[in-house]
């Protein structure tokens, strides 16, 4: 049984998962937490992760670290997907194994599963069917991770399971337009089209101030009208040329695929509960080695896109480019195992779009 002063460690602790995992069990009283802070830990480095646990000795562990992004990110960034969240699973459980933890729980995404999968996507569907190519070395790293999980189990009983979360959004989201996912993505493209919209050229001058486009670029307060509305163009976001008032925003994809969301503190909820509610032995004993956190409900991206538009007041039209890759057409997950087991998602989606852009206002 955990203890409140049990030494759990979360991997990836700052990011859009970690950080809520890190609320969530600093609220339930838990007060012996350890982290590894990049760079001065690199988890792609074997030597330094082992250090780290030959020092820490964690009772626990929860692997949130991860290199993740959107199509874009998966398809440009192949290698660094395949090759980054490999050596990080891979390190970590074994080091895990080496240093006797308790129980780990290695978090996944629903992207394991072939890109015609049967609907709404049970556990016992993995490996059945090629995946989807977009993100496959992405989707590849996290079998592999719960593979390591399931057969440090066989050959040496390791409490180690994985659990495979639907698409996430929530505090510390990544708005990136270069690396994030869509949620976050639509949100920042459609608040840039509002600004637009308003001819507010300093709100927009703000925004790319403090979420620039990439890694690699940065913005200054002097930027020119004509730059911005260079740059917008870039990002979709144009005046229509007839009336220089509209404003129309273009969307990658027909907008059809259809897709689920949940909010980062639920899966945190869940996590929390799955590591005192169950083990390996009970996941092995219903002849599966992880479990999907979910809502059940899906929406197209079109739909999505609408409650977006209306949320942030965005009046343009909304125009998709289906040149660009859809990728999945749906991606919905069987969560009857942890519905069967007590455990259900507590805020909607139209709630938790209402506070991601709040936030995303007034940080």
């Amino acid at each position: 049984m955990i203890k409140k002063n049990s030494k759990i460690y979360i991997a990836g602790h700052t990011g859009l998962v970690g950080s809520a995992l890190v609320r969530k069990f600093t609220a339930e009283g838990y007060n012996n937490l350890v982290y590894t802070p990049y760079p001065e830990y690199d988890l792609r480095n074997q030597q330094q992760t082992n250090e780290f646990f030959n020092r820490e000795k964690p009772e626990y562990v929860i692997i949130a670290a991860a290199k993740v992004g959107g199509i874009l990110a998966n398809n440009t960034y192949r290698a660094e997907f395949i090759y980054d969240n490999i050596m990080i699973a891979t390190n970590i459980i074994h080091a895990a194994y080496l240093n006797k933890v308790k129980k780990l729980i290695f978090l996944g995404s629903s992207c394991i599963y072939p890109k015609n999968c049967p609907q709404p996507m049970k556990e016992e569907y993995l490996l059945t069917g090629p995946l989807e190519p977009t993100n496959e070395p992405y989707a590849i790293a996290k079998i592999a991770g719960i593979k390591l999980c399931e057969n440090y189990y066989r050959q040496y009983g390791c409490n180690f399971f994985s659990v495979m979360p639907t698409n996430l959004y929530g505090p510390n989201d990544n708005f990136n337009l270069e690396t994030s996912h869509v949620l976050p993505a639509i949100l920042r493209k459609m608040h840039l089209a509002k600004c637009l919209e308003n001819n507010d050229m300093n709100a927009i001058r703000k925004d790319l101030n403090k979420y620039p486009y990439s890694t690699k670029e940065s913005y200054s307060d002097t930027m020119t009208d004509e730059y911005i509305l260079d740059l917008l163009n870039n990002f979709g976001i144009s005046r229509c040329s007839s009336v220089s008032s509209v404003v129309k925003l273009t969307l990658w994809g027909s907008g059809t695929p259809r897709r689920e969301f949940l909010h980062v503190d639920d899966l945190a909820n869940a996590v929390c509960f799955l590591i005192e509610n169950t083990d390996t032995e009970i996941l092995h004993k219903s002849k599966i080695s992880h479990i999907n956190i979910g809502t059940g409900v899906d929406l197209t991206i079109k739909e999505l896109a609408e409650i977006i538009k209306k949320e942030v007041g965005f009046k343009g039209d909304i125009i998709w480019d289906s040149t660009k890759p859809d990728g999945t057409q749906q991606k919905l997950l069987n969560v009857d195992r942890l519905r069967n087991i007590g455990w259900r998602e507590k805020i909607s989606l139209f709630d938790g779009i209402r506070e991601n852009y709040s936030r995303y206002q007034n940080e």
